[in-house]
């Protein structure tokens, strides 16, 4: 070992704990990731001149939210509302979205780090509260309520912090004195309720709380013409609270159902104009308790067919039930007659899941599949927001157009147009999807499945040109080669699979499979990094060079691989292309990424990364939601960099526009895609 090796070696030590160390005679860095050793060679430029010591600047660019596509409603409740400023408010992963509808345009609260589960409009219809779950972080990531202002997007109050176990799941402002209280229930196993003077401190002041029920709890809310008087729903019960304002505590009424009419769940309540309390539930019933009541003075059976997931009272006094089954809205007079109006959702939209009063005689319903709609009775209801169901993994930039793909979990794929902010298509692909990538020309679309089949479709017409099977693992990646010619598949069998491509990407014959082979092994003479010849874990990233000549490979076990494409043969000498140029930068392992892993390194937490098309910059998303922009290359352990919050679940993929002016991520868990600017 030359003393050079030991000199850089104690010099790193000294700066983190990133444990690496560079060899000069032979230009090789190593640095270990969850105890594996991973060998990386410099560029021949870089070997005499390389210092662990240096420190890569962060890029002169920063990311700023531009849009956010997607809504949460598969599981959420009451999270839409009609501001005074024409804007529709609603969330989806940790992003508050403030939707113009008429105008096609998006301003983003940005306040919260984990997934937001409640949002209230406080009465003078100005301030917002919204609530989140636990996350990561020990400090940013604990549950807590948020109050803003929605006009300049200010954080006025943080309540909460160390006083929820789980999840804020139900908030509400009081009304009849004005707004000065707030109720919160915890998701937590006691579910908690808390009502606080929220204006006290910026931290507010906790009143009083009490276990608010042993089951799940759906709603809590202020009466609007009883002041201290608080209404709570869910598992098997409706509760009314009185808060005694001398011995500032909660008293508790339960509601009182008929036998044979108690719900399994009560799903739903909302206020009439003369203080009735109003509730749906599972079996579909409506019903009425008389202000002051804890008993049912009126029963509306069998309204919708399976559960009622909304009810809104509108500005002249009439209701609309929304169901969670049938898919239909059913209006009622304000004396709770039904005038035999009802609409009905078209099934792949999915059912009601909230209503709002829109502008005028309009209506904003939140849906199971997470879209949003807009519309009246007489008219149907158009959809305004698309977005996916399920966990996103596909994404892939269109080569020379202002569009991309998305596919995941939910079977869906979606073409979008990153300036007009809408779904060009959507397409239902009967599969769980789990990557994809455009040919060079933007023609044809190849999806890669979680059941190890792969499709490639026209991108215009969306016709099938072939359906094809690698094992019955998820194909993790799919990559053409720069010279349109081949196509490589990387599957979780730890299998790559090698595509010639022909007749304008429309047929594909298979060349070969990059794999290994336990027979043969290597001598690690030299401390090699992997004993077997080939991938021992799943294919997770590959980029092709750019004379469409070789790739190179990542996989589940921290290793990088390189493979002669036309032969599929591994290259055992990994530093005879050290100055190989490649097409793409998407495997994290590599000399030019060295700079993108913490310096507390746990492999498990970087998910994806992407170099700009001019090579300038690079992202990278990791499983705390956040993406992370450096100045490419990163071949500097110490690494500085910009850092954007938004998603709350682990980003799966980022992907740079042609024109580098534009970074999409998606949100894995959190369904959510966000279009970045770059500036």
């Amino acid at each position: 070992m030359s003393n050079s090796y030991l000199r850089f070696q104690r010099r790193y030590s000294k700066h983190g704990t990133k444990d690496a160390s560079y060899n000069q005679d032979d230009g090789s860095l190593r640095m270990y990731i969850r105890g594996r050793p991973v060998q990386l060679f410099a560029p021949s430029p870089l070997i005499d001149h390389y210092s662990l010591s240096k420190v890569s600047p962060a890029p002169q660019q920063k990311l700023k939210l531009e849009w956010v596509y997607g809504y949460r409603g598969r599981d959420a409740r009451s999270n839409l509302y009609l501001l005074p400023t024409g804007e529709i408010v609603y969330f989806v992963a940790a992003v508050v979205v403030l939707f113009n509808a008429e105008e096609h345009s998006q301003r983003h609260y940005l306040g919260h780090t984990e997934d937001i589960k409640c949002l209230a409009v406080h009465p003078n219809k100005l301030l917002i509260a919204t609530g989140q779950a636990t996350g990561h972080d020990r400090r940013e990531g604990r549950p807590h309520i948020r109050i803003w202002n929605s006009v300049s997007l200010q954080t006025l109050h943080i309540i909460g912090v160390g006083d929820f176990e789980r999840a804020v799941c139900c908030i509400s402002f009081s009304k009849a004195d004005g707004g000065n209280l707030l109720v919160a229930v915890d998701e937590g196993s006691e579910h908690t309720m808390t009502v606080w003077d929220w204006q006290r401190s910026e931290r507010g002041s906790k009143i009083t709380e009490t276990k608010c029920a042993t089951e799940t709890v759906v709603a809590a809310d202020f009466h609007p013409l009883e002041a201290g008087v608080i209404v709570s729903c869910g598992k098997g019960h409706v509760n009314f609270w009185q808060l005694d304002n001398t011995s500032l505590t909660l008293s508790r009424k339960t509601g009182l159902f008929d036998q044979r009419d108690k719900p399994k769940y009560v799903t739903c309540l909302a206020f009439s104009f003369t203080g009735d309390v109003i509730t749906g539930d599972s079996n579909g019933n409506v019903f009425i308790w008389g202000r002051g009541y804890n008993a049912v003075t009126k029963a509306i059976r069998k309204v919708h067919d399976g559960p009622i997931f909304s009810i809104c009272v509108l500005k002249d006094g009439s209701i609309v039930t929304g169901g969670g089954k049938d898919r239909k809205l059913v209006l009622f007079d304000a004396t709770y007659r039904r005038n035999g109006a009802e609409a009905e959702l078209p099934e792949h939209l999915g059912s009601v899941r909230t209503i709002s009063q829109g502008k005028g005689s309009q209506l904003v319903l939140g849906s199971t599949k997470n879209s949003i709609l807009q519309g009246t009775f007489e008219l149907n209801f158009q959809e305004i927001v698309t977005g996916h169901v399920d966990e996103v993994w596909a994404l892939a930039t269109h080569p020379q157009q202002n569009q991309f793909l998305s596919a995941g979990y939910d079977q869906h794929i979606h073409l979008w147009d990153t300036l007009t902010h809408r779904a060009v298509w959507s397409s239902h692909i009967g599969d769980q999807a789990q990557s994809s990538c455009f040919s060079h020309d933007g023609e044809v679309i190849v999806v890669g499945m979680t059941s190890g089949r792969w499709i490639a479709l026209d991108a215009n017409t969306r016709e099938v040109y072939g359906l094809h099977q690698d094992g019955t693992e998820p194909i993790q990646v799919a990559r053409f080669s720069p010279n349109g010619r081949l196509l490589a598949l990387g599957s979780r069998d730890n299998i790559i699979y090698m595509y010639q491509v022909s007749e304008n990407y429309r047929k594909f014959n298979r060349l070969g499979r990059c794999m290994g082979d336990s027979r043969r092994r290597r001598t690690p003479s030299n401390g090699s990094i992997n004993s077997f010849v080939g991938h021992s874990g799943s294919i997770t990233h590959l980029d092709w060079s750019t004379d469409s000549t070789h790739i190179q490979s990542t996989s589940g076990d921290y290793e990088l691989l390189f493979w002669n494409a036309a032969v599929c043969r591994q290259v055992a000498n990994a530093s005879s292309l050290r100055d190989m140029e490649w097409a793409t930068q998407s495997c994290l392992l590599s000399f030019h990424t060295i700079g993108v892993w913490p310096e507390t390194i746990d492999g498990t937490d970087l998910n994806c990364c992407a170099k700009s098309n001019d090579q300038k910059l690079i992202a990278t998303g990791d499983d705390f939601g956040k993406i992370k922009l450096y100045t490419y290359p990163v071949t500097q352990p110490k690494s500085l960099y910009h850092i954007s919050g938004g998603h709350s679940s682990q980003v799966t993929r980022v992907e740079f526009l042609p024109d580098d002016n534009r970074l999409l991520s998606a949100g894995g868990r959190d369904t959510a895609l966000m279009q970045w600017v770059i500036s």
